[in-house]
Formats: C-alpha cells, sequence, structure tokens
C-alpha cells in the first residue's frame, strides 16, 4: 500500500531532501508552503524535473499560525506520516522575532497535534524537528538524557515543542517523535547560516565579486553532519515500533574558525585578508559548544555519518563555485560519489 507523507517546511534544505528521499521510496508526497510574492520553491526543482513525480508529489499554501487551514489539509489528505519541518530557524533572527519564532516554533506544533488528535479514525506518525539549541549551556556531549538549558527563543520555542510532542504522546497516544539533529549542512542550507555565508562568500571573493566576509563568534563550536545523511535518519524514525526521542550527530566538535580556515585552505585563500568582525552577528548569549551523543541512535536505527567534517565543507565550496560560474576544485565532488552514492539525492 502507498503511503502517504505530509511534508510542512518542504522549501527548505531539510524538506526539500527528504522529499526526494521519501519519493524514492514510493510515497505520495504533500507539502506545505507559504505564499510570497516571490517563487521560494527553487529547492524542489529536482522534484519538479521529474516527469515521475507528477502524480505523487503536491503542494498546498499554509502556514503553522493558520490551526484551521493546518487540519483541513491534513483532514483533507489523510497522511500516514507528518514531517514538520517548518520553522523560524535562524537562531540570531530569534532574537529579534521572539514573539514570531514563539507562535511558529512553539505553537504551530500545538496547532498540528491538536489536528492529529480529533482525526480519530487515523494513526497518524509525526516528527518533530528538534534541534541540538535545546541543550544551550548543558556541558558536552548531549544525549538524550542530558538537561535542557535553552539559551535563545528559538531554542525555548522548540523546547515547548518538544514537551508537547512528549505530552500528547503519552496522554493520547500519538505516535510522536523529536528528532534532536545538531548541525547539518549542504549545498541547499541558506546563504544567512554561517556555513554557507562562508562559502558562498568565499566563491565571490575568489571570483573577486565581493571584498570582505562579515562575522561574529568564530570561537562557538558545533556537531556539524551533512543534511542528507541526516534526513534519513527522520524517516527511520518513523518506522520504529513505538515513537521516542533520538539525538543524531557526528560526535565531534569544530569551532567557526576550523570552517573557515579549512573553507579557505581549500582553494588556497588567506582569510586574514578578507574576514572582519562585526559585532551585530554576535548573539544577546552564547551557546559555546554542542557534542552530539548518539549511542541510542546508533543501536536503534544503525546511524552512523559517512561525511566527514572536512569532507562537508569541500562538498559546499565546490557546489558554490559552480553555483557562480567558476570551475570547482573537484574534491567535494569526488567524495559524494565515493561515500554517499545514494540514488535519491539529486546533487546540489
Amino acid at each position: 500500500m502507498t503511503k502517504v507523507a505530509l511534508i510542512t517546511g518542504i522549501t527548505g534544505q531539510d524538506g526539500s531532501y527528504l522529499a526526494e528521499y521519501l519519493l524514492s521510496k514510493n510515497y505520495v508526497v504533500h507539502g506545505l508552503i507559504r505564499r510570497a510574492s516571490t517563487f521560494n520553491t527553487s529547492r524542489l526543482e529536482p522534484i519538479y524535473v521529474d516527469p515521475h513525480n507528477s502524480e505523487r508529489f503536491f503542494l498546498h499554501y499554509a502556514d503553522l499560525s493558520d490551526a484551521s487551514r493546518l487540519s483541513g489539509i491534513i483532514n483533507e489528505i489523510q497522511p500516514d506520516e507528518i514531517y514538520n519541518l517548518a520553522a523560524q530557524s535562524h537562531v540570531r533572527v530569534s532574537f529579534d522575532m521572539p514573539e514570531y519564532t514563539s507562535d511558529i516554533d512553539g505553537l504551530g506544533v500545538s496547532r498540528i497535534l491538536e489536528a492529529i488528535r480529533r482525526l480519530r479514525d487515523k494513526k497518524i506518525k509525526l516528527y518533530q524537528a528538534s534541534t541540538s539549541e535545546l541543550f544551550g549551556s548543558s556541558k558536552p556531549p548531549q544525549n538524550e538524557d542530558t538537561s535542557f538549558k535553552p539559551r535563545s527563543p528559538y531554542a525555548c520555542a522548540k523546547l515547548y515543542a518538544y514537551w508537547m510532542v512528549r505530552n500528547y504522546r503519552e496522554g493520547y497516544d500519538i505516535f510522536g517523535s523529536n528528532g534532536i539533529l545538531f548541525n547539518h549542512e549542504s549545498p541547499r542550507r541558506g546563504e544567512t547560516f554561517v556555513t554557507r555565508k562562508i562559502t558562498s562568500a568565499l566563491a565571490k571573493l575568489y571570483n573577486k565579486k565581493q571584498k570582505h566576509l562579515y562575522l561574529g563568534n568564530l570561537d562557538a563550536k558545533r556537531d556539524w553532519g551533512f543534511a542528507p545523511e541526516y534526513v534519513e535518519n527522520m524517516w527511520k524514525m518513523l518506522q520504529q515500533n513505538k515513537p521516542d526521542d533520538f539525538v543524531i550527530g557526528t560526535g565531534e566538535a569544530h569551532s567557526v574558525k576550523e570552517y573557515l580556515d579549512l573553507a579557505f585552505d581549500y582553494v588556497g585563500l588567506n582569510p586574514k585578508k578578507y574576514v572582519e568582525i562585526d559585532k551585530r552577528y554576535f548573539r544577546p548569549t552564547e551557546v559555546e559548544c554542542l557534542i552530539a551523543d548518539s549511542s541510542k541512535a546508533e543501536k536503534d536505527l544503525g546511524w552512523k555519518p559517512k561525511i566527514a567534517f572536512e569532507d562537508q565543507v569541500k562538498i559546499l565550496v565546490d557546489a558554490d563555485f559552480r553555483k557562480n560560474g567558476l570551475e570547482p576544485i573537484g574534491e567535494g565532488d569526488t567524495i559524494i560519489k565515493k561515500k554517499f552514492s545514494k540514488k535519491w539525492w539529486k546533487g546540489d
């Protein structure tokens, strides 16, 4: 029997990769997109160009702030699985827009859970995109039993969502799983996020179309993985016999400065000549270090990352060189072919 999935946030990095992955497994995929005056579906182009998807891929205009619209769509398509990836996902921006972030990232999840609860004759499985930012100032490494100490409006909203999933799971027997994913990057990452900000600017600096790169805290350390690998774990969580929460990461932490130095060294440029520190990009409260302990996911989901930190830096740089009309160095492309030869992934 063909399964039906609903993905919120389908136009984002994770949403577009997850849609490709589910389509490769013969799902019918529905996605929610926000109405905008400009096209915001560029990441979905690999799906559109495949004629085999014309009767298996559908988009609906909706927003997590609109409970009636959400409920109507869920009731109409009767999905087997819902993947809630929609969010105001930029941590720094959440300090400027705390109310909006709370409404979408927090209350939006409540609206989805209520829609599922009211559809009593359909057992829907929910994946909630949680985040390593929940751990905040807790000492690394962090796992499912580590205390949550959020340090941003974004993390606080996501913590509310995390506990709402747990409460509906226990109170209403809803199959809801939280994926506590640590940072995961790809060529589809938004350019306002530090990894793509670096690799995108690097291509422009190399091409002499940009003179400087402005960054914030270079000492912050994160556990950086490769996004296409992470979306496979989202699916695996909903294939378990019982709902549960899982930490997904690589088990390594690297600073922003390490990322910066690796990227510049890869193309033979000296970051000291181009990079300047701008206090506007510092957070009021910083999370210093996040390192995943994914032992539970290794045991239950068979999780083991294939793309190393150094690999993903090269992959992103090669992709941004291509997007800027430059010949890529090529090592990143070779890594993809050797280590991530998944048929479902359609590239940059």
